[in-house]
């Protein structure tokens, strides 16, 4: 049987894209790139925005510090004082929170992991029980605080996070409580040796929750029943908050019914029970301003508030102060005029902190070994600023006793380094 002729196949003219597709195409192209681009930068972005934030905010806060620190030595009554010395925690707390807010951008998430640091758990313990005095007082309530005798001193932890959680707690109690009583009592707990338990209750008598609204209560934007969201308000956020740092910091927390009505909430956590060597390690009391004498001083800070804050506290300390605003005048203004120290802020108008530093340390003898002091929001740029030359650092907000110290390292290294 004959085969049949085969015949051949050629593959069809590819078809071509019309300008207009080809130009549609190409922008679609370009704008994937462009959104790729922006992805990429967005973190940085975010972590330039929160420092900037952060830095901003430093500086009324650390305003509030010097000047409560400042009233600290005026002859007060008692409750004057107490006044002032919670008006300063809360000043510090903001700080510190500031400064997680910059750590979680750098992370690029918003988890996070607890910090070690040394803490006088009594003072902060004090400091919440004065914060909910305040808060009762203002809303026309009762309050009570009771704090054991048997809590230790200085311990190791998340100082920053345990304070959030215990301000949230405060918070929901007086505005959960119309009449009525809110307490706070701070107890140690047995745990294994070495370690410090402590259980922080906070109670009110307010309105009560129900077993099955408590089951919701520590989900993210979740309340315990849409009739309270739209009453006081809220996201419902901060309770789940409150459960992540209390399990973070090895504890719980754990909500009852309150005898007569209302509710208790007990957060417990666990810490390190501080060595003697540690302690005296931070010990800076034996610093006076009295150890350096009248100076006279050049402050590089942009901000007027943040000049009259330093101003003040530089008064108190028997000190002189002329200040400027740009970096690259520092050098200039140095080479012209007689001071013994400069107090550098890290972000400037033009040229940073860290080239002013750079600058001042490239004129000659005796002028570029002046005493310069860092200033920044951010504990991250004390590397940075000693690198280029700064003798000591301070991190805001500033008190007074930290600045007198400041001065006292700088000086000293600068006259040791002449």
């Amino acid at each position: 049987m004959a085969s049949r002729p085969r015949t051949k196949r050629t593959a069809p003219p590819p078809k071509r894209r019309s300008p207009k597709k080809r130009a549609s195409s190409a922008t679609a192209a370009k704008a994937r790139v462009a959104k790729r681009a922006v992805a990429m930068a967005a973190p940085g972005m975010v972590e330039a925005a929160l420092a900037a934030f952060a830095h901003e905010v430093r500086t009324p806060l650390t305003g509030i510090l010097a000047i409560s620190d400042l009233l600290a030595t005026s002859d007060l009554d008692e409750r004057e004082r107490r006044w002032v010395d919670t008006i300063k925690a809360g000043a510090e707390h903001l700080a510190s929170l500031a400064t997680l807010f910059v750590d979680a951008a750098k992370s690029g998430h918003a988890a996070f992991g607890v910090r070690q640091d040394l803490f006088d758990l009594r003072a902060l313990a004090r400091n919440a029980g004065d914060s909910l005095a305040g808060r009762a007082a203002a809303k026309g309530l009762q309050w009570r605080v009771e704090l054991s005798d048997k809590l230790p001193a200085l311990v190791v932890g998340d100082p920053v996070r345990l304070r959030a959680a215990l301000e949230n707690l405060i918070d929901n109690a007086v505005k959960f409580t119309e009449t009525g009583e809110v307490a706070l009592s701070v107890e140690p707990m047995r745990v294994a040796k070495g370690k410090v338990g402590i259980a922080f209750a906070v109670s009110d008598s307010g309105i009560g929750l129900a077993l099955a609204e408590i089951r919701r209560l520590f989900r993210p934007f979740s309340q315990a029943n849409v009739s309270i969201a739209s009453r006081f308000g809220g996201a419902g956020l901060g309770l789940s908050s409150v459960k992540q740092i209390a399990r973070a910091m090895g504890g719980d927390i754990v909500v009852a019914p309150r005898r007569g009505g209302g509710t208790t909430f007990t957060l417990t956590v666990i810490l390190t029970r501080a060595k003697a060597s540690a302690a005296e390690s931070r010990d800076t009391d034996g610093i006076t301003a009295g150890e350096v004498r009248g100076l006279r001083i050049l402050g590089v800070e942009d901000n007027p508030f943040g000049r009259v804050v330093l101003n003040t506290i530089l008064t108190e300390l028997g000190h002189s102060a002329e200040f400027i605003g740009r970096g690259e005048a520092a050098t200039e203004r140095i080479a012209e005029s007689a001071f013994d120290a400069v107090l550098m802020d890290m972000v400037l108008p033009g040229i940073d902190g860290i080239e002013a530093i750079r600058r001042i340390r490239s004129l000659d003898s005796p002028h570029g070994r002046i005493a310069i002091i860092g200033v920044s929001g951010r504990g991250d740029d004390e590397a940075a600023s000693r690198a280029a030359g700064a003798d000591a650092f301070l991190v805001k907000p500033v008190s007074p006793r930290a600045l007198a110290t400041a001065l006292l390292e700088a000086t000293r290294r600068a006259a040791a380094a002449t």
